[in-house]
């Protein structure tokens, strides 16, 4: 009998989890060798680039020990906070996690959220020290560390290299021995749990499975919990290096199934599915999170929308934290107002679209959803500019903050005080963790760490702070809309909501950028930033000038009057009529934070 050990790596970003991922399967020999390369999980052309995970992705592991034989089922996750749910849905399919440590940088922010994520979940953790082969590696402190911060006892730390393959087979016999074998229930009648799912052109819809109870084979029916659609099975199999193909699939496996999904609404991340006629309880599912940032998308080519609409589906089945519903802008015609987890999701996304699609599109300003409270005693939630209402009406506006924790040494502690402060952060505490790491926790309006705090907290401290935060709810705060006009009209696509008192420096930042950005006509463009009506920033992109007196060889003066004052009335007359296109890089101007 095949005993199964269900686990995922959770880690601090840049810690090693998709290198650990890639000494697992070389060292199982699961594939020939000539499919191996770095990062290996790692499928997607984004993901090889920037040297991040973005989805997590699971594989089937063969493993034997004193002659017995296991099947390890591991999933490796991203680390960046912005893909947190990622990490929640592994977690929640899993019995037992590896939390994987630079050897260098020792117990990081995300390290301490992840760690907290799985002990919700009652997993069982290995702490494993990664990087203990590179000279700056400090184990002793590093070790410490962990029992002082997260409680486990010394005996528990595994020590590896990832990259050399050192440490790998006292890894292989702790995930054995410590992580608990699933509860098998193969008597009971059959029930999965949906834990993600992608989108196949050929195919229609792979469901991505952990089985809870009982057994599928092919040919078995199956019927959706949600809306009870049901299907036909048609293939089942396990993750390896591709999709294979098995006969059945037991409680306690994880693996996909097929069944000729077409109708992609029928599928939602966190369903729970059972045989036809036998309806079972659903599984406990996750706690779905909800999107912090709206922006809007729109096809660059209007003629495009159909395809737009296509692209979305499939996004959001292949991204359950993604969101959308329909938008339209007089600038920019009809798209989608869409729902992110960070900036760095809105870019990925932006990314796959022109990439996997093969279809340019244009974002508007991110912003984040706004509760405010009207003098009529109602109560809303804006998160698009046009939906702000005027002044008048609001009794009081309160905005999202988060708490967030920075772990730095302490030799940078200073500059980042300042800039916290820079960005309105509220100071809840400050402490050593150990001779040189401090550990700070910080309040912020969660709109001013959007585009460049994390940025720039890492180049003040050269890359050795790490950054995690939580929404922790409203606070009460001045926001108004800033409106950018262009040749006294209201583009919509470029307005914005911000903090009373940063305004206008929001507003000349972003006059001046367009300024640079939009093309001359052959008549002026005045650019002004407006608040309540009221002008408060102007930039002007001057007219292309002809000299139309060129023709004159002296002779009487009114004759060159009367030539500049028809060409002066030409262009006024066009001012009134004339069009202005704005190049994509315009929309993209509204991402950059001023210098203050």
């Amino acid at each position: 009998m095949i005993e199964t050990r269900n686990f995922c790596i959770i880690a601090h970003i840049d810690h090693g989890k998709s290198t650990l991922a890639d000494r697992f399967i070389e060292h199982l020999h699961t594939e020939p060798i000539r499919l191996i390369h770095k990062q290996i999980l790692d499928s997607m052309e984004i993901e090889q680039e920037r040297g991040i995970t973005i989805k997590s992705q699971a594989i089937s592991l063969p493993y034997c020990l004193h002659n017995k034989q296991y099947e390890l089922n591991l999933i490796d996750t991203p680390g960046h906070v912005d893909f947190s749910y990622e990490v929640k849905r592994s977690i929640t399919a899993s019995e037992g996690a590896i939390l994987l440590i630079d050897a260098t940088q020792g117990v990081q922010a995300q390290t301490i959220s992840n760690y907290y994520l799985a002990l919700e979940q009652d997993l069982t953790i290995i702490p494993v020290i990664n990087k203990i082969d590179l000279p700056s590696a400090d184990t002793l402190r590093v070790t410490q560390q962990i029992v002082d911060i997260l409680g486990f006892s010394k005996d528990e730390v595994v020590l590896i290299s990832a990259k050399l393959g050192d440490g790998m087979e006292q890894l292989f016999c702790a995930i054995i021995e410590r992580i608990p074998a699933p509860t098998q229930g193969k008597e009971q009648a059959f029930r999965g749990f949906i834990v993600d799912s992608h989108y196949d052109s050929y195919r229609g819809v792979i469901l991505h499975v952990r089985i809870y109870s009982g057994e599928i084979k092919q040919t078995d029916k199956i019927q959706f919990y949600m809306n009870n659609a049901i299907y036909q099975v048609e293939e089942i199999g396990k993750f390896r290096l591709g999709l294979k193909k098995t006969k059945v699939l037991c409680a306690g496996n994880f693996g996909y199934i097929i069944a000729g999904i077409k109708n992609i609404s029928d599928v939602e991340v966190g369903d729970t599915i059972f045989h036809q006629h036998i309806p079972m309880e659903p599984v406990k599912s996750f706690e779905k999170t909800k999107p912090h940032v709206f922006s809007s998308i729109f096809p660059s080519d209007s003629n495009r929308y159909s395809e737009l609409v296509v692209a979305l589906e499939k996004l959001s089945l292949n991204d359950a934290s993604f969101t959308y519903k329909k938008d339209s802008s007089i600038a920019l015609g009809s798209g989608f107002r869409c729902g992110f987890l960070g900036v760095l999701h809105l870019e990925i996304i932006q990314e796959r679209l022109e990439r996997e699609f093969n279809l340019p599109v244009i974002f508007t300003a991110p912003s984040v959803r706004y509760q405010i409270r009207l003098k009529n005693s109602d109560e809303i939630f804006v998160d698009f500019p046009q939906d702000f209402p005027d002044s008048g009406h609001i009794l009081e506006c309160g905005e999202p903050y988060i708490q967030a924790n920075i772990i730095l040494p302490d030799e940078y502690l200073g500059a980042v005080l300042a800039l916290c402060d820079k960005k309105r952060g509220k100071q809840q505490s400050l402490q050593y963790i150990s001779a040189q790491r401090v550990e700070l926790v910080y309040q912020f309006p969660f709109a001013e760490i959007l585009f460049d705090f994390y940025g720039a907290l890492k180049s003040i401290t050269r890359g050795y702070a790490s950054f995690d935060y939580d929404m922790i709810g409203y606070q009460k705060s001045d926001i108004v809309k800033l409106e950018i006009l262009l040749n006294g009209k209201v583009v919509d696509a470029l307005s914005m909501l911000v903090w009373r008192a940063s305004a206008q420096v929001r507003a000349r930042a972003l006059c001046v950028s367009l300024k640079e950005l939009i093309p001359r006509h052959q008549f002026r463009i005045p650019i002004q930033g407006a608040v309540a009506g009221k002008i408060i920033a102007r930039e002007t992109v001057p007219a292309y000038r002809k000299d139309v007196t060129a023709k004159c060889y002296g002779g009487d003066i009114t004759r060159k009057r009367k030539l500049l004052g028809k060409q002066k009335k030409g262009k006024q007359r066009l001012r009134k009529i004339g069009n202005i296109e704005l190049p994509q890089a315009a929309f993209l101007a509204v991402l950059r934070s001023p210098n203050e």
